[in-house]
């Protein structure tokens, strides 16, 4: 993949007529002054220290394989009209610019074989970069009670992913009109499981994020990642709280604002591994409010573990209609991810 920051390859071996660009600068000088209250403090901005990026950078290991750039295609949505759409757009994406996806609920998956190519992605996204199948807690929980876990061995098979994602979210099922009961808690599902699988997992949140107990649990377990689904970003439970009555709104409104930022769980995470925690698991997918690739490269630069990043509502956005859209929309953040590299430091305090 080639990123060109520069409209013309020979801009400097012509003489330019300036006289519309600078009439531009007279014209709009003063609606672009800056206030100092407005800086983005999180960063210093280092002119002196670097030229424009190159696209020389080292290709990132994730769950045995490579990616290029340090993004993942977060799990979005599985069983509506467009998943297709959907799923084959991203798939092209991360092909071309390197990045790993996670699919969208496969629930509908190990009871019908009807929407079946609408997951059917790896000839798509090649067999290069890692792809990863995706499940509820709740169903985990069933499948381990049944002793049908044969049934995720052969999901995984069938869309020749990489492993699965668990996504954990007792406090959406708790509000979804139609959710499941979870019966146990899900550390011990997630553990019972691992004694019966031989494929990789993953485990993310979905709106609220993880607390330092449930983290550092996770942590302690032999996964290929944790995902944050952090408070701040898309919220599933605030989602089913909005299918919900009146009555129900009322009752679960106080919920809408709990959780864990994406900030603080890399900070509880950082403090862990200062305090000389040693840990099975030691990569990170950094979601939920990411908005865009200062989000990005701020959080996993900040983190002490290898972290890369993820995005689900943008991705979303630009997805469901021509490639082109989503093609531009991330040609657009791996740019900017890169500039930032290039010429931004953390202002991090001192230890």
């Amino acid at each position: 993949m080639e990123i060109s920051y520069q409209s013309e390859k020979n801009r400097n071996q012509v003489i330019p007529d300036n006289s519309e660009r600078k009439s531009d600068h007279i014209n709009l000088a003063l609606q672009s002054q800056t206030l100092a209250n407005e800086s983005d403090n999180r960063f210093y901005y280092e002119p002196m220290i670097s030229g424009f990026p190159v696209n020389t950078s080292k290709l990132i290991p994730f769950a045995g394989k490579k990616l290029n750039v340090p993004i993942w295609v977060s799990s979005m949505t599985g069983g509506h009209q467009l998943s297709g759409t959907i799923n084959r757009n991203l798939a092209m994406a991360c092909k071309e610019f390197g990045m790993g996806m996670g699919l969208g609920s496969c629930r509908m998956l190990l009871y019908k074989k009807a929407n079946f190519n609408d997951f059917d992605v790896r000839t798509i996204i090649g067999d290069d970069l890692p792809l990863f199948a995706n499940l509820g807690i709740a169903q985990i929980e069933e499948m381990i009670e049944k002793n049908e876990t044969d049934k995720i061995r052969r999901l995984i098979d069938r869309l020749r992913a990489d492993g699965l994602i668990i996504h954990v979210n007792p406090l959406q099922e708790w509000v979804q009109p139609e959710g499941n009961t979870i019966l146990h808690p899900p550390i011990e599902t997630i553990e019972r499981l691992l004694e019966k699988i031989d494929f990789q997992l993953i485990v993310k949140e979905v709106g609220q994020g993880f607390g330092p107990r449930s983290l550092r649990r996770l942590l302690q377990l032999p996964l290929a990642a944790i995902e944050f689904g952090a408070f701040g970003g898309t919220n599933f439970s605030k989602v089913e709280i909005q299918r919900s009555s009146i009555f129900r709104k009322e009752l679960f409104q106080p919920f809408v604002n709990i959780g864990v930022t994406a900030e603080e769980m890399v900070d509880l995470v950082n403090e862990m591994v200062l305090d000389g925690e040693k840990f099975a698991c030691n990569q990170l997918i950094i979601s939920g409010g990411i908005k865009n690739y200062l989000d990005g490269f701020y959080l996993t630069t900040k983190s002490i573990l290898p972290a890369i990043y993820a995005q689900a509502s943008a991705f979303l956005k630009y997805s469901q209609g021509d490639y082109a859209d989503l093609q531009q929309f991330v040609k657009s953040q791996i740019e900017g991810y890169r500039m930032a590299k290039n010429f931004l430091t953390l202002r991090l305090p001192r230890q």
